[in-house]
């Protein structure tokens, strides 16, 4: 069993689910997936993946999102709205099996990305029917479905750009992108504090297409807790764990294990939630 690490920024919490996002992913991938925050060098916090086999698991993950095919998923028996999602929900696939009755909208319906290996996997914690927080922070017309592929097409170019570089710092190489699901911190704004929309100009901003679906991955079994008024609170654990137990430290119910908790605030640019950068609550080292 080999170990991997990337350094990783604990007040940036869409780095942090991210983090659970390639703990996830390494499990399915690779198998036997175990994964936890080493803050011993305080000026150089890193993530560690532990994983069967001796590739590296960080590697295997992002090869796996960069060749993959995204699809829309839609309840069989509905006909969704072409007009909306336009010519790419050519690329969408018919469930029987469903996370809720029904998406409030089709911009809401879950993500299936399938690898060049067969392996699967349903993005759609926007569209939980399960009574939990969805967590969902974007809104408007834009679907899951084209966010993801724009996050697709962003992580493809920075892979052909530099794979290596990528592969050692993946939540440190940013780039311009139109649209997210808004869990990366660097690239959020509010028209108050720009000064103006970005998006009436067609401009875009900074930040990372491997927070961004990595952080999908990451909330689809686990969420931050919310608690008053878009107040969010998420704890990193110091041991390597399996996913299982890592998805309650995700949320500070590991009494046991060394943690640090952080809260951060959601702010609202237009119907839109975005995460803001984090403050850290109680050091339990």
């Amino acid at each position: 069993m080999g170990e991997f690490s990337i350094p990783v920024d604990l007040f940036n919490p869409g780095q942090v689910f991210a983090c659970l996002g390639f703990l996830e992913a390494a499990d399915v991938l690779c198998g036997d997936a175990e994964g936890g925050f080493d803050w011993s060098n305080e000026s150089d916090v890193k993530f560690c993946l532990r994983t069967a086999g001796n590739k590296n698991p960080f590697a295997t993950v992002l090869a796996f999102l960069t060749e993959a095919e995204f699809e829309a998923e839609v309840p069989e028996g509905r006909c969704s709205n072409e007009k909306e999602l336009g010519q790419e929900l050519r690329k969408r696939r018919k469930s029987s099996v469903f996370p809720s009755a029904l998406p409030d909208k089709d911009s809401a319906l879950p993500v299936r990305i399938t690898g060049n290996n067969k392996k699967q996997i349903v993005l759609g914690h926007w569209a939980d029917g399960s009574g939990r927080n969805k967590f969902k922070l974007y809104a408007g017309n834009r679907s899951a479905f084209s966010i993801a592929t724009v996050m697709q097409k962003s992580l493809l170019e920075l892979w052909k750009e530099g794979q290596d570089e990528l592969v050692i710092r993946p939540f440190d190489i940013t780039t311009s992108m139109s649209g997210s699901f808004n869990f990366d911190p660097r690239g959020a704004w509010t028209t108050i504090d720009a000064g103006y929309s970005p998006n009436r100009q067609g401009h875009r901003v900074e930040a990372s297409p491997v927070v961004e679906i990595l952080a999908a991955w990451g909330l689809e079994n686990a969420r931050p807790d919310e608690f008053e008024t878009r107040k969010v609170r998420y704890a990193a654990w110091g041991l390597v764990l399996p996913p299982m137990l890592a998805r309650v430290a995700f949320i500070g119910g590991v009494a046991v294990v060394p943690m640090k908790r952080f809260r951060f605030e959601l702010y609202m640019s237009g119907k839109n939630k975005i995460v803001t950068f984090a403050e850290q609550e109680v050091d339990y080292d």
